[in-house]
């Protein structure tokens, strides 16, 4: 389905369709998206990867379904020199609100992303056990909703995907551009 630009590959999660492949390339730059599909607003990051799953491939981007974390996503970042992460978050904000950060060193990491079952520190601090922390770019969509079991969205929440998926595009097409030589 994903030929060329994008190479799409699912975590372990608890939803069977979403079962494990292999390990990106270690060039690769990872586009993970994170959240419970089945937790209404709080899979907005599985959304955003779905509909980037629609968009031409990228070479050099590898697009992984991370569900709600887990050890299964260790490999992943440890061997990615970048990692795009996409979730939700409970920060204060409106819901449906896009933030990008940048935290530098996993302590930076925000504590208020949401659907991560160890917490998006700990996952970070765990793969830089299995090799050096990526340079990391989290795209974050405010929610206010109380999690449900649902996999709709709210009205704020899915009018940003689009927003999140062709912002992610293009700031993954312009890392590519200035990392044609990623070190490995």
């Amino acid at each position: 389905m994903l030929a060329g630009r994008f190479t799409l590959m699912k975590s372990a999660d608890p939803v069977p369709h979403r079962v494990a492949t292999a390990n990106p390339p270690a060039r690769d730059i990872l586009m993970l998206g994170l959240g419970n599909i089945l937790a209404g607003d709080e899979g907005v990051g599985i959304h955003v990867l779905n509909t980037l799953e629609k968009y031409p491939a990228l070479n050099g981007v590898t697009l992984i379904d991370g569900g709600t974390g887990g050890v299964s996503l260790l490999q992943p970042i440890a061997n990615s020199p970048i990692a795009i992460v996409i979730a939700a978050a409970r920060d204060g904000k409106p819901g449906g609100a896009v933030s990008v950060l940048r935290p530098r060193a996993i302590r930076e990491l925000p504590a208020h992303v949401c659907a991560v079952e160890s917490g998006l520190q700990d996952l970070f601090a765990a793969a830089a056990l299995l090799g050096p922390y990526p340079e990391v770019h989290l795209f974050t969509v405010s929610v206010d909703e109380t999690p449900r079991v649902s996999m709709a969205l709210s009205a704020p929440v899915a009018a940003a995907v689009e927003e999140v998926a062709r912002l992610a595009e293009t700031f993954a097409m312009r890392l590519l551009a200035l990392n044609k030589d990623i070190p490995e």
